[in-house]
């Protein structure tokens, strides 16, 4: 599933094929899945922005209608195999149509949806409305990320709900947790693992997206541009295969229903002795 370095990506790469132009039409045949899309027709593309794993397209009302309309957003999330492309294909879902141009929302799986919405207002959209703070942003403290994480469950599930942080996923939740040293089940972080968690998370995303994501199935950008960050993975996909740190053989397992690769090694989880020797509660 494109996670926030492959959004970001998506974003910047589209950026100049949509920004300042007028949305004609917004093409497709299943208004459950893109909702209320009538509404950015004729609309100018003010700007592309991203919170955690959504794109949004701002859209500004028509010059004549300034001061009788609100501006709106269309959000797009990619699901997980979501992705613009310049020619129609066997998998195009929605028809994105300019004044200078065509764009193609491909969607092999059919989990990418649409909306369009006044800006800024996301009831009904649970995992947006409640979303953390961007990991790349100042708004990303890390001594209000440690105040969370000494009260987490397991780390890596905690991670997965957006709430700590925004835009982390599968793929970086495993790569952050090995650079961190962290077992991907442990609980209720010390300030130290917090920190280096904090760090990690930092790192990870901000290489990724300057290497352009990862492509391991069928990411890639409208250009056929692939993701080049798969090639540093240390343990994500590589069950079976030595830890690139101390060669113990990475193990996979499942965690919170989602498949989970850690170095049992480099990333041993603290025991209820531990914690108590430390002076934490047990929960």
């Amino acid at each position: 599933m494109p996670e926030l370095p492959e959004v970001e990506t998506t974003r910047r790469k589209i950026e100049p094929l949509l920004l300042g132009r007028t949305l004609l039409t917004v093409a497709h045949d299943a208004p459950h899945r893109y909702r209320d899309t009538h509404l950015a027709h004729g609309r100018r593309v003010s700007g592309l922005s991203r919170r955690g794993k959504y794109l949004m397209l701002h859209l500004a009302a028509q010059e004549a209608a300034q001061g009788e309309e609100h501006d709106l957003e269309l959000i797009v999330h990619l699901g997980m195999t979501g992705g613009f492309r310049l020619e129609e294909g066997p998998h195009t879902r929605v028809t994105l149509t300019t004044d200078a141009g065509t764009l193609y929302f491909n969607d092999p799986r059919r989990f990418g949806k649409m909306a369009v919405v006044p800006r800024g207002y996301y009831v009904g959209m649970p995992t947006l409305e409640a979303m953390g703070p961007e990991p790349l942003s100042d708004d990303f403290e890390e001594e209000a990320f440690a105040r969370l994480a000494a009260q987490a469950g397991a780390v890596k599930p905690w991670l997965l709900s957006q709430k700590p942080v925004s835009g982390v996923g599968n793929i970086y939740a495993d790569e952050a947790l090995w650079r961190a040293r962290l077992h991907p089940a442990q609980t209720r972080l010390t300030r130290d693992e917090a920190g280096r968690l904090y760090q990690a998370v930092r790192e990870v995303l901000g290489e990724a997206v300057e290497a352009g994501g990862s492509t391991l199935r069928d990411y890639a950008q409208h250009d056929g541009e692939l993701g080049a960050f798969q090639g540093r993975h240390a343990v994500y996909g590589r069950g079976g295969q030595p830890c690139p740190r101390c060669g113990a053989t990475i193990q996979k397992i499942v965690l919170g229903q989602r498949g989970t690769h850690f170095c049992p090694q480099c990333q041993v989880i603290r025991s209820a002795v531990e914690r108590a020797e430390r002076g934490e509660s047990r929960v």
